[in-house]
């Protein structure tokens, strides 16, 4: 029964890692290199991160600047980036390419909160569907017979304390990531 309990706890963690990754991907006005993780460029026949192509680095607060190890693999990085509708066109002086992030709107800011607590719903969800499945393996022990009342409700609590735990943490980071938004 452990073992449900302990695989439970590394669901969740990675439920709040993903988490982690999503909101650092949402643009906060800021040049912020996380935002061309997910964005893969056709390299040769091969789909390759930018990160793994070229130098990335912020050169100012709101400018982001790729630097590519090989220089003809720039038009293919900028249409990779245009391609991913990431909102910002990225500007190609031959050498380096840089993305210049605007200054956010608040309507825009209100929308990015919105797609945050969006985010934040999705965690949750993952994170008592989790829950659901621990308690259905602990309710299989159940009809085995081959532990007690006591201790089936023993485990039930302590899945029911980490979901509390982790819901926590979601609220935590969504609030940070919304205080962040609305603050810029």
């Amino acid at each position: 029964m452990d073992s449900v309990l302990k695989q439970s706890e590394d669901k969740m963690k990675k439920s709040i890692d993903r988490l982690a990754e999503e909101y650092a991907v949402i643009r906060a006005g800021r040049a912020n290199p996380a935002i061309l993780d997910r964005i893969m460029v056709d390299y040769y026949g091969t789909k390759t991160p930018i990160n793994q192509m070229a130098g990335v680095s912020v050169s100012e607060a709101r400018v982001l600047v790729i630097n590519p190890w090989d220089a003809s693999a720039l038009p293919a990085i900028e249409k990779a980036i245009n391609q991913a509708d990431i909102g910002i066109n990225p500007t190609n002086d031959g050498k380096v390419l840089r993305l210049v992030f605007p200054q956010l709107t608040e309507e825009r800011r209100k929308e990015i909160v919105k797609d945050i607590n969006k985010i934040k719903e999705e965690s949750k969800v993952a994170v008592r569907n989790i829950r659901r499945d621990a308690m259905d393996k602990i309710k299989a022990l159940k009809k085995e017979n081959s532990v007690s009342e006591d201790e089936i409700k023993d485990k039930e609590d302590e899945i029911q304390d980490l979901v509390n735990k982790y819901i926590n943490k979601i609220d935590e980071m969504s609030a940070l990531k919304e205080k962040e938004i609305l603050e810029i």
